[in-house]
């Protein structure tokens, strides 16, 4: 197989009628390791908005079980890609999600904001250091494919376009990025993390390296000190390298899906999809009786 054959292969599908083999074509064959960075940035932006921020760390799941929270976020957004909204391990995937999100009182505004950056970061991590850019073909098809997920998880109001999408993430970061001490928490609990799977003396280089990609927005609502501006120059450098190399290697002949990632660390004997994530307790750690007006995640298939 040449590189760009199964570029080619993408664009013979229809994106919007076939948008799921795009997207699992996207994801597990052509920018596994870039798709798995813009996930871990698009949900670890989220936590700048107070909102959402406090929830989690009212919770404690990503402060106090930070590994595990990883692990079962990865593996339920995973079962999807891999097996389908149809099958039997995607229903119980989208379950689990949904019976999680049912526990608390989350804005339908914040529950579509966390859906559309799933839909822009990739594009922009990708343009900005993967091997090639997005085609449209791949853009149209994560565009349906996320429309799809946020179709079973009740999300209503949910953008038709990419290009809605990323003007729906683009607002809600500028009215909603702010300072809140436990989303901070959130934050350092999450950079702990990643520093975590690597070597102890390399902790703080890589914790610089993280804070080089992030933007400035986002450094400014955390009030993290950025690094220096060529410390940010070489690390991005570094990144594009890496994926200047990745152009000039055969292209992947088997599928890598997200649970094959070495990151993923709590289920060394496997797992089972259906005990994935927790079970929150109303009136517990954070959990609130749900509103009996909210809609978002009230649909369980």
């Amino acid at each position: 197989m040449k590189r760009f054959e199964r570029l080619g292969q993408i664009r013979r599908l229809d994106p919007v009628a076939d948008a799921l083999e795009i997207y699992r074509l996207s994801v597990a064959f052509e920018f596994p390791w870039d798709y798995t960075r813009a996930l871990e940035l698009a949900l670890y932006r989220t936590y700048a908005v107070p909102s959402i921020g406090r929830l989690l760390a009212e919770t404690a799941e990503l402060t106090e079980r930070t590994q595990k929270r990883y692990d079962d976020t990865v593996l339920l957004l995973d079962t999807v890609v891999e097996h389908g909204f149809a099958s039997a391990q995607g229903r119980t995937a989208i379950r689990r999600i949904n019976q999680m999100h049912r526990s608390y009182d989350i804005s339908d505004d914040d529950m579509r904001y966390v859906l559309s950056t799933f839909v822009v970061m990739p594009r922009r991590w990708i343009d900005a250091y993967g091997w090639r850019r997005l085609s449209g073909h791949e853009i149209v098809a994560a565009t349906e494919y996320y429309r799809t997920l946020g179709r079973h998880m009740g999300i209503p109001g949910i953008p038709a376009t990419y290009e809605e999408f990323e003007e729906l993430l683009d607002a809600y970061e500028k009215e909603h990025f702010a300072w809140d001490e436990r989303s901070r928490r959130v934050s350092d609990a999450t950079l702990a993390l990643m520093a975590s799977w690597y070597p102890r003396p390399l902790a703080p280089l890589l914790r610089t390296a993280t804070l080089a990609l992030l933007d400035e927005p986002l450094l400014r609502a955390f009030r993290y000190t950025p690094p220096g501006a060529a410390t940010t120059a070489l690390v991005r450098r570094a990144v594009r390298a890496r994926g200047r190399l990745v152009r000039l290697l055969p292209p992947r002949r088997s599928p890598h899906f997200a649970r094959q990632n070495w990151e993923v660390k709590g289920y060394p004997d496997g797992y089972r999809v259906a005990d994935l994530g927790t079970r929150p307790v109303p009136g517990l750690r954070g959990c609130p009786v749900r509103h009996r007006g909210a809609s978002a995640g009230d649909v369980a298939e």
